[in-house]
């Protein structure tokens, strides 16, 4: 019989270093930031008729800047690099290499596969989310990959 007692609280509390758990936090936290960038994409090209891949781009930049403040908060444990500044610019670099594969995909399915734009978010959303959580996590938030600073 499996014990099911203390699973919400590793889900949701402890802190962890439990790549699975981390994952399913970050898979919340990767929705979270996709609503807003699914949501600041569609506003700004329906609303604002501004061009799907620069709404892409606004988009994402929100997203991005959510999910960095729900990743350090409640994903990851332990930086593996000293500075704040240094961790940002780290995340945000993982996020721009982030931003051209969805704006690649984005492109290829809507442009050359004629897919509407929105599905074209979907399915590159998968791809994106799972390519920055496992480089945050293997190159960012790994403590055996940098010597930290004091």
């Amino acid at each position: 019989m499996i014990k099911l007692e203390g699973i919400p609280n590793k889900i949701l509390k402890e802190e962890t270093n439990n790549t699975f758990i981390q994952l399913i936090r970050y898979t919340f936290v990767g929705g979270i930031s996709f609503l807003i960038d699914f949501g600041t994409l569609a506003l700004f090209t329906e609303c604002f008729g501004v061009y799907y891949l620069l709404s892409a781009i606004i988009g994402f930049v929100f997203g991005l800047s959510v999910n960095y403040l729900l990743s350090i908060i409640w994903v990851f444990n332990n930086s593996s690099i000293g500075s704040r500044f240094f961790e940002i610019l780290f995340f945000t670099a993982i996020g721009i290499i982030g931003l051209a594969l969805n704006e690649l995909f984005i492109w290829t399915f809507t442009d050359k596969l004629n897919a509407h734009y929105l599905l074209s978010k979907n399915i590159t959303a998968i791809i994106v989310c799972l390519w920055n959580f496992f480089a945050r996590k293997y190159l960012l938030f790994n403590n055996h990959q940098w010597e930290k600073q004091p």
